[in-house]
């Protein structure tokens, strides 16, 4: 049933488990449904009939429900040219075509794919964004060597299995928020600079005017904000890039 695949979704206006907030500025959301994606979609070789392309809140992308020959119902990230009544399918010689799943060693290079999963079986991890697309540069035996959104070329397993096509609903980044209530809608509160601030609330609060002149960007914690790398030097998936992104 439709109604398994939508759960209320639970309020936390930034607060933690103890109660604290730990992301300021949020807050006052609409209410809103959790669609369950089907990331896996580990019905292998099960055809399905998309019945319906939603909008999804949670999410930049659309969603399509899918019904299997066996009855049950799946969401899954709409790709841009899927339509109603079109037929999708998990297989490993599936036909190349937008909204079927297939292992990367058996999709040809330079097809656009989203929905990309780092090892077989784990669900679609990565390029999951609206209008965004990967493409696959060459195929080594048991290796995949894929170019991702950003520019970075990455290793994958050859056997890991994405989806044909880009996500849809590519206008998406030329959508313009029209008023403040826009923002609340999505749970976002106003924030205040800090040179408004006192100075027991933030360190560029405080004096006659505009003080902090001179003063590098501060967080309210009083911590330098002029931007630090946070990805670990040593971590092991760094044998995995073939090249950074912006690079």
């Amino acid at each position: 049933m439709k109604s398994k695949l939508l759960t209320i979704k639970k309020k936390t206006s930034g607060r933690d488990a103890r109660g604290r907030v730990s992301i300021r500025h949020r807050g006052g959301e609409h209410k809103r449904f959790l669609r369950l994606v089907d990331f896996k979609r580990n019905k292998l070789d099960i055809e399905a009939k998309v019945v319906a392309i939603e909008y999804d809140p949670n999410r930049t992308a659309d969603l399509a429900l899918l019904v299997y020959t066996d009855g049950t119902k799946a969401y899954i990230l709409a790709p841009a040219g899927l339509k109603v009544n079109d037929k999708v399918i998990y297989s490993e010689k599936a036909p190349i075509k937008e909204g079927n799943k297939l292992p990367l060693k058996n999709i040809p290079i330079g097809t656009p794919i989203h929905a990309l999963e780092f090892h077989l079986g784990r669900g679609a991890q990565m390029i999951k964004s609206a209008g965004s697309a990967a493409f696959i540069q060459s195929i080594d035996g048991d290796k995949a060597t894929v170019k991702l959104p950003s520019g970075e070329l990455r290793i994958f397993p050859a056997t890991a299995c994405a989806t044909i096509g880009q996500v849809g609903n590519s206008d998406h980044s030329n959508q313009k928020l029209r008023k403040a209530g826009d923002s609340r809608h999505r749970g976002i509160r106003p924030s205040v600079r800090g040179v408004a601030q006192n100075p027991s609330s933030h360190p560029h609060g405080g004096g006659e005017g505009r003080s902090s002149t001179g003063m590098h960007p501060k967080t309210p914690w009083g911590k330098t904000a002029q931007g630090k790398k946070t990805r670990k030097l040593k971590k092991a998936s760094n044998r995995l890039i073939v090249k950074r992104r912006g690079k």
